[in-house]
Order: C-alpha cells, then sequence, then structure tokens
C-alpha cells in the first residue's frame, strides 16, 4: 500500500476514535450541569455515561489484540457503572458499602491493568504523595466513618494505589488518575464531613469523576491501540 494512502487511513481510523468519545463528553457536560441546576433528570444521565464510554472501546476491538488488557478495561467501566447506579440498581442494600464495593473492584481492574498491559516507566518518586494523602484522609475521616472505618481505609488504599499506578502508564492516564482521586476525595468528604463543602460540591465531584474516568480510557486506549497495530 503506499505511503499517502495509508497515512489517510490511519487518519480516518484515528478520526473514528476521537468521535467516539463525543457521545460521552456530550452526557457528561449535561448531566454536571442537571446537577449544577439541581434537576431530577440528573440521576438517569448519570447511567448512561460509563455505557457511553463504552463506544470507544467498541471502537477499538479490531485495533487491539491485548485481549486481557481489553478485558481488564471492560471490567473496570461495568463496575464503575454498578457503582453509579448502586442505590437505584440495588434499593434494599445499603449504597455507601455497595459503592465501595463496586468501586473497589473497578480500581483493581485499572491497577491490574496499568501495572500489566500499560506500564511504561518506573513509578516516579513523588508518586509517594499519595500515600501521605491516604493517612490525611485516614486522619480526617476516620472519627467519622463509624462502622465504615475498615471498608473506607481499604477503598482508600484501591484508590490511591489506582493514581499511583497510573503514573507509570500514558500521560492521560496519569492525569486521570488524579482527578478521579479529586472526585473520589470530595465525595469522601460530603459523605463523611457534609457541612466541610459548599452546594456546588455535587457538580464538582461529577466533572472531576467524568474527566478522570474518560482520560483514564482515553490514554489506555491509546496505548493498547498503538502496541496492537
Amino acid at each position: 500500500m503506499p505511503p499517502d494512502e495509508e497515512k489517510a487511513r490511519r487518519r480516518v481510523r484515528l478520526d473514528a476514535f476521537a468521535w467516539a468519545f463525543v457521545p460521552y463528553a456530550v452526557a457528561s457536560v449535561i448531566h454536571v450541569a442537571l446537577l449544577a441546576i439541581d434537576s431530577p433528570a440528573a440521576g438517569p444521565t448519570k447511567l448512561l455515561l460509563m455505557p457511553l464510554l463504552m463506544i470507544p472501546v467498541l471502537v477499538s476491538l479490531r485495533r487491539i489484540t491485548a485481549r486481557a488488557a481489553l478485558a481488564l478495561l471492560s471490567l473496570a467501566i461495568v463496575f464503575s457503572w454498578l457503582g453509579d447506579g448502586a442505590g437505584i440498581f440495588f434499593p434494599a442494600a445499603p449504597e455507601v458499602p455497595l459503592m465501595l464495593l463496586f468501586f473497589g473492584v473497578a480500581h483493581l481492574a485499572y491497577i491490574a491493568l496499568f501495572a500489566r498491559h500499560l506500564a511504561r516507566r518506573r513509578m516516579p518518586r513523588w508518586a509517594l504523595i499519595y500515600a501521605g494523602w491516604w493517612v490525611a484522609m485516614l486522619l480526617g475521616l476516620g472519627p467519622h466513618t463509624g462502622g465504615l472505618l475498615l471498608a473506607v481505609a481499604t477503598y482508600g488504599v484501591v484508590l490511591g494505589a489506582t493514581a499511583a499506578f497510573s503514573t507509570r502508564c500514558h500521560p492521560l492516564v496519569a492525569t486521570g488518575g488524579i482527578f478521579f482521586l479529586a472526585s473520589d476525595t470530595l465525595l469522601a468528604l460530603r459523605l463523611f464531613l457534609p457541612d466541610s463543602l459548599p452546594s456546588w460540591s455535587s457538580p464538582a465531584i461529577m466533572l472531576t469523576y467524568t474527566i478522570g474516568q474518560g482520560l483514564i480510557i482515553a490514554g489506555s486506549l491509546i496505548t493498547l491501540r498503538k502496541r496492537g497495530s
């Protein structure tokens, strides 16, 4: 195949990959805006986010040969979706422990993905800041978590580990890890220290969450697509 033709085909594939994120981006903006105006429609739109984030994964299936990596990526998205809708899908169960469980599984999938399939470098020394974050969160939230202290501490370990392992990956993944950590930090403060956050905390939580998830998926797929081509 002539080089110019091959470049054109790659450009078309790249354009299709980029456009695959548009539905997720649009739904994220709408969801955050609905939260900002306290609309009851915010709940249903939240449940659209992770399914729409699967679109870039499906678009990339033919370009990626690492099926185990795709399985971990899909597992993280599915369990994030279950975490997003824990209160709706399982109304009879306690919501917060269920959220911690589902998102904990999602984070374990991300950690395995980062460590086994996406790592490009050693973990930088500055990643130790995430250990400091965990200690600070336990000291600040511990007295207010009641019977959830062990669950919160365990979830904090996997959340901090996700952010730390993301530093070994594509810059988009590392940045996404920071946003995801910021989102869960705000969420923890809202759950256990509600008076410490202003009224706009809900939109802020979901804004950082959607950015974090989107960047993690984008950076992961970019890495896997390059290795699979």
